[in-house]
């Protein structure tokens, strides 16, 4: 089985790949990252240096951008894949906001090349990674409503247009093409390897760093928060499993407002609450996320094993164990990690 996953370098795609690697190690799994600024080539350099005891033979790393329509059209003639799995976009909403150009282009357009591509060379399954964020938000006194894949689209900001636009093209694509298409959409994830931008692992290395603690507004919003090992084994259900043309959401059942996980981290890690600092709310904040996974529990079998006492210590304890890996987000000495490794290689 040869899967290509997109936007590989990120943090819950990184995640997914060292999951498959470790549950197939006869798949092949090809990455595709153009390794922009949320892109950590050094999360993934283990797998591909051999004197590492991570080191893995069908792992390949190809820095592409999926708007690239020729240079993925070329990886495609070269490793024949059977399934292709999208992560590949742009994911934060502050800068969505500053600058929603980016968001549309690899978003929409490099989704369209990625699944151009798919119907030229022809696939297994094309799975386009979503977010619940197309659903906009619930209010914060209803706490009996959920997101259902039957929830309209009602997005908030550049970001959840974006990835809602991609969304209804893939499903266009398999109306129309009859290409084989899933799509996952899912809580907010926690865990290795999240970029120091996100709030659990902003509040981990400042607290560490004993910096301020920045939260919006009051830090009453809600969302559900879901370990990324779960998120990673259900894409790996959906993909061998899952039906073309579905939606599948993906939630933790563990909701939480923001304040509230800051002062649990704070709290593990043995930091004051004094660091916690109230700042401007973002604009359009969504007020409370809340997924409802009954449909991928009873068509696929998947549920959340992870709960977020157990899951916030194992992800500080990870940043605990990796600081050389965030340090070197913070300096921005991680950018230049692919030029050395290309040097290395000769």
């Amino acid at each position: 089985m040869n899967i290509i996953v997109t936007g590989g370098a990120g943090f819950i795609s990184s995640n997914f790949i060292y999951h498959m690697l470790g549950k197939y190690p006869d798949y092949r799994i090809v990455c595709v990252d153009c390794l922009t600024y949320a892109g950590n080539f050094s999360t993934l350099a283990p797998i591909m240096e051999k004197e590492s005891p991570k080191y893995h033979e069908n792992f390949r790393f190809c820095r592409i951008n999926i708007c690239d329509r020729a240079a993925i059209y070329q990886l495609f003639e070269e490793e024949h894949p059977d399934i292709v799995v999208n992560f590949a976009a742009e994911s934060h909403v502050d800068r969505s906001i500053k600058n929603p150009e980016v968001f549309l282009q690899t978003n929409i357009f490099g989704t369209q090349v990625m699944m151009d591509a798919c119907r030229k060379y022809g696939i297994t399954r094309y799975h386009q990674v979503s977010t619940d964020e197309v659903y906009g938000d619930l209010p914060l006194d209803r706490p009996d409503l959920f997101f259902t894949e039957e929830t309209p689209i009602h997005t908030s900001s550049p970001y959840s247009a974006s990835k809602a636009s991609a969304d209804l093209l893939v499903l266009a694509y398999y109306r129309t093409y009859d290409l084989p298409v899933t799509i996952s959409r899912c809580s907010n994830n926690y865990g290795p390897y999240h970029f120091p931008e996100k709030l659990i692992p902003l509040v981990i290395v400042n607290a560490l760093n004993d910096k301020p603690l920045p939260v919006y507004g009051k830090g009453q919003n809600v969302r559900d928060w879901l370990y990324v090992e779960d998120h990673c084994k259900a894409i790996d259900l959906i993909i061998h499993t899952g039906k073309d043309g579905e939606v599948y959401n993906i939630g933790g059942h563990n909701e939480m407002k923001n304040i509230d996980i800051v002062r649990i981290i704070c709290k593990v890690i043995g930091k004051p609450e004094s660091l916690i600092t109230f700042v401007t709310d973002r604009k359009g904040h969504d007020l409370r996320y809340a997924i409802d996974p009954a449909k991928i529990h009873n068509e696929l079998g998947w549920l959340p094993e992870t709960k977020f006492e157990e899951g916030i210590k194992k992800t500080i304890q990870w940043y605990l164990d990796n600081r050389e890996w965030w340090e070197s987000i913070i300096s921005g000495d991680y950018q230049n990690y692919y030029k050395k490794y290309e040097n290395r290689r000769g």
